[in-house]
């Protein structure tokens, strides 16, 4: 059974009698422990109607047992939705997982109650109702082909109908605001050295959060005595193995620290996403001999790697690529173009997928290569022989800028053949997806929590009528839901993380946290910059910038739409129910 489809943890799946007995009757107060058993008893609920999705949507996908690829792009819309229901039952899990770890630690306190009934609230009353899956698309039970008896089984339950009705009230939001208001977010449930490092490099941001929105406006390069500063304390070498000279702390770290820097700034959380990628291929796919070489110059800074992937045309089609990787004695010589290449100029290395023989179609035939470059200048953004670049001008997530690549016989040594085998590029490049999607992730709830923290601020100094804006029910309300929807996706990443890290296959949950992280950042930005009116719209304002930055999140490292059929794929698959 996969992690999305597994049952509650044992901590939540044994409640006493009159708990259980509360979540049946639906009448027990939505306080204290019979907030609990109602969360309980609505989750096993919630799961009940994704089983009957899940079946009903594998009969219109894989009515032979497999799924048919013809089939799952007729039926996509419903495919997709099944993939955000799924998304919202374990996000509903994890946030319970969550709260109960807290409970049994006595450190849950209002605000965290709080935050566990408002989003089992909202999310159940959104299973039932209808999930937006982008601000066009709304995917009800009866897309996915759920039968109306599964359905009133899921409304008709006393605990779904009594967290739907009360949950999320105005109430609720409302005494969330007044937490939000004294500077109160709700603890992230994270462990103390989980939490000290998070308080470092929280700090570090706050340090750099006036700079950054200069860099922005400026359109400039993150400071190198800023990337040296990062490279001091670690962040290059995060999850390297000591081994390798890194500092071997996981996944979970990782997001602990992504997070806290793209709080401050997405370029801060994103300079190590590069090394991380680039790390794990080479550890993963990498003879003894490249680990040697490559990890310990990563894990210090000393060297900075990009990942040069995709090409015009291709998107996310991989399999699509044509640049070619032709081997003459000793070398590889590269010829083809490649676009939207993170940090491309300043680069000392690029992991470059390439294609190694021509003639093999779709994935067999490519192979990864790890290409040295000398860095680029502003006057000579790329001096290397056989390559040339442009900058691509965008909205937001400018501070290591993006371009486009073109290779003419550039010259890669044939040792640097990651794994030294050709054709292995593709299946190098699926091991790293996992982690990419977590990191990714944990990037989204950085700029969330940054929304939701400019959205506040300027609540409580925007004065209009008498008094702070915050104190209109309708501004409290947005900021509420932003808290209780940031956590939501806090933890359905570190559930993922955690998983990594336990080297149990992960890659339903990474897309999920991507999925959910990436809507809610972009959620959080647009209603934050709503909250400052026209102010918002003024680039003055730091809270423009991250509307431009949180946008790119639901595109880059796997698009929404691609992420979702990530997940129904892996869903629907024989052995995955």
């Amino acid at each position: 059974m996969s992690q999305a489809a597994a049952p509650p943890a044992s901590s939540h799946q044994d409640p006493s009698s009159d708990q259980a007995a509360a979540g049946r009757s639906g009448t027990a107060s939505l306080e204290d422990d019979g907030l609990f058993a109602a969360c309980q008893a609505s989750l096993a609920a919630a799961e009940a109607l994704g089983a009957a999705a899940r079946r009903a949507v594998a009969a219109k996908v894989a009515p032979e047992g497999r799924i048919d690829p013809a089939l799952l792009e007729v039926e996509q819309f419903a495919a997709h939705g099944y993939a955000w229901q799924a998304t919202y039952i374990v996000a509903l899990r994890e946030t319970l997982n969550w709260a109960e770890r807290l409970r049994q630690e006595g450190t849950l306190g209002r605000l965290e109650t709080l935050i566990l009934r408002a989003g089992f609230g909202e999310y159940l009353a959104q299973l039932a109702g209808g999930i937006a899956i982008s601000q066009v698309e709304i995917a009800r039970p009866a897309d996915l082909g759920v039968p109306e008896s599964a359905l009133a089984a899921f409304t008709e339950h006393p605990a779904v109908r009594a967290l739907a009705a009360k949950g999320n009230e105005a109430a609720i939001r409302q005494e969330i605001a007044l937490a939000l208001a004294e500077g109160h977010f709700g603890n992230s449930g994270l462990d103390e050295t989980e939490a000290m490092i998070a308080e470092q490099f929280a700090k570090i941001a706050d340090s750099h959060a006036e700079a950054a929105h200069r860099w922005h406006l400026d359109d400039a390069l993150i400071p190198l005595e800023v990337v040296d500063q990062l490279a001091e304390l670690g962040v290059f070498g995060l999850s390297i193995p000591e081994e390798w000279g890194g500092l071997g702390m996981g996944k979970t770290a990782m997001c602990v620290v992504t997070e806290a820097l793209s709080r401050g700034y997405i370029g801060l959380g994103s300079l190590g996403t590069r090394s991380e990628i680039a790390a794990e291929l080479i550890r993963l796919g990498g003879s003894e001999a490249q680990k040697a070489k490559w990890l310990p110059r990563l894990a210090s800074g000393e060297i900075l790697p990009t990942a040069v992937f995709t090409e015009p045309n291709t998107g996310s089609d991989l399999g699509s690529l044509r640049t070619r990787a032709r081997r003459d004695g000793a070398v590889y010589r590269i010829s083809g173009n490649k676009t939207w290449i993170t940090h491309a100029a300043r680069s000392d290395v690029m992991t470059l997928l390439a294609r190694t023989n021509p003639e093999e179609t779709g994935y067999r035939g490519l192979s990864m290569f790890i290409a040295e470059k000398p860095r680029g200048s502003d006057t000579d953004p790329f001096p290397a022989k056989g390559m040339t670049g442009g900058e691509i001008e965008v909205l937001g997530y400018r501070g290591m800028k993006e371009y486009e690549l073109a290779f003419d016989d550039f010259e890669v040594p044939a040792e640097n053949l990651l794994g030294e085998i050709e054709g292995e590029g593709f299946k190098q490049l699926m091991a790293t997806f996992e982690s990419a999607r977590i990191q990714t992730a944990a990037r989204a709830v950085g700029v969330a929590q940054n929304a939701l923290e400019l959205g506040l601020d300027y609540a409580r100094d925007r004065k209009q009528f008498g008094k702070a804006i915050l104190a209109f029910p309708r501004v409290a309300g947005k900021l509420a839901w932003m808290a209780v929807e940031t956590m939501l996706a806090r933890q359905l990443t570190l559930f993922a993380a955690r998983e990594k890290d336990s080297e149990r296959r992960c890659d339903i949950e990474a897309g999920m946290a991507k999925l959910l992280a990436a809507r809610v950042a972009w959620a959080n930005a647009d209603n934050a910059l709503q909250i400052h009116g026209g102010n918002g719209y003024a680039l003055e304002y730091r809270i423009s910038r991250v509307l431009c930055d949180a946008r790119i999140l639901n595109v880059f490292e796997g698009a929404a739409e691609i992420q979702a059929n990530v997940i129904a794929r892996g869903l629907l698959s024989p052995g995955r129910n």
